[in-house]
């Protein structure tokens, strides 16, 4: 009888430690680091770097499956060629005019997995809520590469607007909406038909796009005009714009749905070097934080407290404490970060 007690408290203790593993495992921060053909991984509380993961070339953009078994990159350059260092990459230009492809790395090992060959001058990556899919923004074809995310093979190309950038999913899984950085517009796809059913005029070279969790509202970023512009899903019109700073690209939404992060950029020649914070109920901006030069792409924790910045031109990645409006900790990165992303 004892020996049964014996195995039985030691398989609890076992699954204990295992729930313990899972449970309290760190969250990672993910950058595409396109001058220096790498991932680079950090750890979310510390900023810690972790390691550097070789990638293709000319990597744009980072995306998390929701479980977080997988890293999604796409990679501006060739299908499957892989850049040793970033002073090769640099020398090749960005390929925009041949066919890139977007890369599939396990989390837990932090090996390529897959090379998935897509269209020309592939941008952003998102992967379904229910991780069965992934849909890339092809900016030089003017289509969305939809991808199975289990066989990691290509399904369907859609046609949208005139150069496609960033996109997002909408929380429900119903549509995709993509900036349309040359035709000024908004691209709205069926994921069901897989078609576009729609294309929403919002202004000067659209970037990116966030929904907000409850689905309400798409923020736009504007960079030709220094500006936002917010859709009211339900009319897909455009209900408001609110001016940020200079060139803004990527933007993000806490999951409470109140709060805007939005990265301004800027320019080689005018960098910006802030991420602007914007009210959702008023739509003003609430404050102004500055965090390195070129400030491009941010992601929100799960808890809404921390914003995490690339700065592009200054190689290095900030942790804004979005309610105190201050930046934590800023530490240097490979060359050119980019798209950034985290531990769901």
């Amino acid at each position: 009888m004892q020996s049964i007690k014996n195995k039985l408290l030691a398989a609890v203790q076992i699954g204990l430690l295992a729930f313990a593993g899972s449970a309290f495992a760190a969250d990672k921060v993910y950058t595409a680091n396109e001058g220096a053909a790498v991932v680079d991984v950090l750890d979310a509380a510390s900023l810690k770097p972790l390691s550097s993961i070789h990638v293709g070339m000319k990597p744009h953009n980072v995306q998390v499956s929701p479980d977080g078994k997988f890293v999604w990159v796409t990679n501006m350059g060739e299908p499957g060629k892989m850049a040793a260092d970033g002073a090769k990459q640099e020398s090749e230009g960005g390929h925009h005019d041949k066919p890139g492809a977007v890369w599939v790395i396990d989390a837990g090992t932090e090996a390529v997995v897959a090379k998935v060959p897509v269209g020309k001058h592939p941008a952003h990556v998102v992967v379904s809520p229910d991780g069965s899919l992934a849909y890339v923004s092809n900016s030089a074809d003017n289509t969305i590469s939809v991808i199975d995310a289990a066989t990691r093979s290509p399904l369907a190309t859609i046609p949208v607007g005139k150069f496609p950038h960033g996109l997002r999913i909408s929380p429900d899984g119903k549509e995709i909406y993509i900036a349309d950085m040359k035709g000024g517009t908004v691209s709205v796809v069926d994921t069901a038909s897989r078609k576009e059913v729609a294309q929403i005029p919002v202004g000067k070279m659209p970037a990116q796009v966030g929904f907000t969790p409850d689905g309400r509202l798409v923020a736009v970023s504007l960079a030709g005009e220094n500006a936002v512009a917010v859709i009211d899903t339900a009319t897909r019109k455009v209900a408001h714009k609110v001016s940020v700073g200079n060139m803004p690209i990527q933007l993000f939404v806490t999951p409470d749905s109140r709060t805007l992060v939005v990265a301004n950029q800027g320019s080689h020649e005018k960098p910006g070097n802030s991420v602007s914070v914007v009210d959702l109920e008023s739509f003003k901006v609430a404050s102004t934080v500055e965090t390195g030069a070129g400030a491009h792409g941010v992601v929100i924790d799960r808890e809404g407290r921390y914003a995490y910045v690339t700065n592009s031109f200054a190689d290095s990645v900030s942790k804004v404490d979005i309610k105190e409006g201050k930046v934590v900790k800023t530490v240097p990165v490979s060359k050119n970060p980019n798209g950034i992303n985290m531990t769901p």
